[in-house]
């Protein structure tokens, strides 16, 4: 799928990360849930935070500030969890807040436009493109992307 190849109609589910509004289309999100204690994994990639147990299943937890190569989140700060299906598994996306589920199309936004050139590298890696909205850019993620984190760059090839 082309950056631009967005569907009009899609709804998402919306988040902060750092000072950056994302959206995931409803489609992918099982569901949003507070911060869970969480089970570290040795040798694992710095992004993945830990292990938690979501009614008894175990979904990995990957930090979106760590994968993206933002500045690390405040200690004060509890992440939120948005529990995501990618290749047919369950992980969760650690984040800074939860925001509302929006239909862009039905506020006005013109579809999606490819991430700009100046947007950090990290970031643009994630996001399938950008939808201007009336008083902020939604980053449209691409979930499979954002779980991938052998192809972060300092971890280039994965764990061995």
């Amino acid at each position: 799928m082309s950056t631009t190849a967005t569907r009009t109609a899609e709804q998402y589910c919306t988040f902060w990360v750092a000072d950056l509004y994302f959206g995931v289309a409803v489609d992918e999100v099982q569901e949003v849930l507070r911060h869970q204690p969480m089970t570290p994994v040795p040798r694992a990639d710095e992004a993945v935070t830990g292990l938690i147990n979501l009614r008894g299943q175990i979904v990995t937890a990957v930090d979106l500030r760590v994968r993206l190569g933002l500045p690390p989140r405040p200690a004060e700060q509890v992440p939120m969890n948005v529990i995501v299906r990618s290749r047919g598994e369950v992980v969760s996306l650690l984040v800074d807040d939860i925001g509302d589920v929006i239909d862009p199309g039905r506020m006005g936004a013109v579809d999606a436009q490819p991430p700009p050139s100046n947007m950090p590298r990290g970031v643009q890696d994630v996001v399938r493109g950008v939808r201007p909205l009336t008083d902020t850019i939604l980053l449209v993620l691409d979930a499979d992307r954002a779980v991938d984190v052998a192809t972060t760059p300092d971890n280039p090839g994965g764990n061995p």
